[in-house]
């Protein structure tokens, strides 16, 4: 891809013959005559590299500088100057500019200096998107009652080596937290091991924690460590643990008993002495009352359960964690407009902390490093919202309705085959009289409030 470059004189003449040379040395090449036209260009379009001069219709090149390095770090900059204004040109540099060239301009010069500006520009991106990288992402706690009770829940996890269960809707930071309290808990400089149990194969799971030796299935060509080897001594966490299918939720009881597995295809009993950190996004209650999910492997994760509020639920916390937010993207400086704060504290944010991140991510980018604005939010109020229930809530409600579908709209029976109570299954189903669309081919409630059996 060409580098391009944004040319700001106020000499038509000039401009021509920088853009001829340049594109011909394969730059890109956008021209600008006044400082105004120059902002608008660089808010149009992204741009590698400036050649700035110094004396613009409508201000003074130089004050441009900071605005600039401020806002786009990893940009070029070239200041073109008289001869007599090299002690200002200096100063150019020393407030962000990275070379300066003199009228009238040796062509062949200009382009070595742009090649190196260009170069320095990529080693400062490089530069922060490495610091950005190695920043641990941290939870907020906030102040708010719910903040404080997930903070002193927390702390009490960091004093102890026995299971965690993270509860929380999704996005809600069950992740952060998991990572945190391993790196601030017992267990600090020892192997972090994660994996999501949602979308994986019954097979390819038990692969994934178990390993396996070679021919012990189709595709087994060699060896394979499982995470429970890797985790040794260190941390586990399970990600949506409740999406364990029951011969899994067997299989991995039996290893939380002992600590001992065996590799698939493997007769050699193993032994992993790791901390478990458990999180989901159902209710897991709800879940052994129907029979989906093992009462015994409840108990035995269910030692130390945090519960991990929905952003909706911290409303007053809204400032805080947009300011840390921002520190996390590296753009702790950048202002925020206070009706922003109005704006982002009445949206119900169904997709919790992350869609929070995203959201902010996406209007830094807009805002292309100005103040953030209403405008750069906009987008949120067009977008498709979830409820802001967890999406296992869907996902079981989607699937009582098919139940009552297949029994001909008998609660009873319907309820029977889902091993649910009566009573059980008419509270979920209070939720669906609420989605009348969703529920058309339901019988509408008697006078009591209550679905009609057929």
């Amino acid at each position: 891809m060409k580098p391009s470059i944004l040319i700001l004189d106020d000499e038509a003449a000039v401009r021509t013959s920088f853009s001829f040379y340049l594109a011909r040395k394969g730059f890109a090449v956008t021209e600008a005559g006044s400082l105004a036209e120059a902002r608008q260009a660089m808010m149009a379009q992204s741009v590698d590299g400036l050649l700035l001069d110094v004396n613009l219709p409508d201000g003074n090149g130089l004050e441009w500088i900071r605005e600039v390095r401020d806002a786009r770090p990893g940009t070029a900059i070239v200041v073109m100057t008289g001869i007599g204004d090299i002690p200002m040109a200096v100063q150019a540099m020393r407030d962000g500019a990275d070379h300066f060239v003199t009228k009238p301009v040796n062509m062949a010069d200009l382009e070595v200096f742009l090649r190196r500006s260009l170069e320095a520009g990529g080693l400062r991106r490089d530069r922060r998107a490495v610091q950005r990288l190695a920043r641990k992402a941290s939870p907020f706690f906030g102040e708010c009652p719910a903040a404080r009770a997930l903070e002193q829940q927390t702390r009490l996890a960091l004093q102890h080596d026995a299971p965690v269960l993270l509860l929380g809707e999704t996005g809600s930071g069950k992740g952060v937290l998991a990572r945190w309290i391993h790196e601030h808990g017992t267990r600090d400089g020892t192997p972090f091991v994660e994996i999501s149990c949602a979308g994986l194969p019954r097979d390819l799971l038990a692969s994934e924690l178990f390993g396996h030796t070679r021919g012990a299935f189709t595709s087994a060509v060699a060896d394979k460590e499982g995470l429970l080897d890797v985790a040794d001594g260190g941390t586990l966490f399970l990600d949506e643990i409740g999406e364990l299918d029951g011969p899994m939720q067997s299989q991995f009881l039996t290893v939380l008993e002992g600590k001992r597995y065996r590799r698939l295809g493997e007769t050699r009993e193993r032994r992993s002495e790791f901390r478990l950190i458990c999180a989901t996004s159902r209710v897991l209650t709800d879940e052994v009352a129907s029979g989906r999910f093992r009462p015994d492997l409840y108990y035995r994760i269910n030692v130390l359960p945090i519960s991990v509020p929905a952003l909706r639920e911290r409303a007053a916390d809204m400032e805080g964690l947009v300011t840390h937010v921002l520190g996390a993207l590296g753009a702790a400086d950048v202002p925020v407009a206070p009706e922003v704060m109005g704006f982002l504290q009445a949206y119900p944010w169904p997709g919790n902390v992350r869609e929070l991140s995203h959201a902010l991510e996406r209007a830094l980018m807009l805002a292309r490093g100005g103040r953030l604005e209403c405008q750069h939010f906009a987008w949120l109020e067009t977008a498709p919202r979830a409820r802001p229930q967890a999406a296992a809530e869907d996902k079981d409600l989607a699937r009582f309705e098919q139940a009552v579908r297949d029994h001909g709209g008998n609660v009873e029976s319907a309820a029977r085959s889902l091993g649910l109570s009566r009573a059980t299954l008419y509270r979920r189903l209070k939720v669906a009289r609420d989605r009348p669309r969703e529920m058309s081919w339901f019988a509408p409630p008697d006078p009591a409030g209550r679905p009609t059996d057929s």
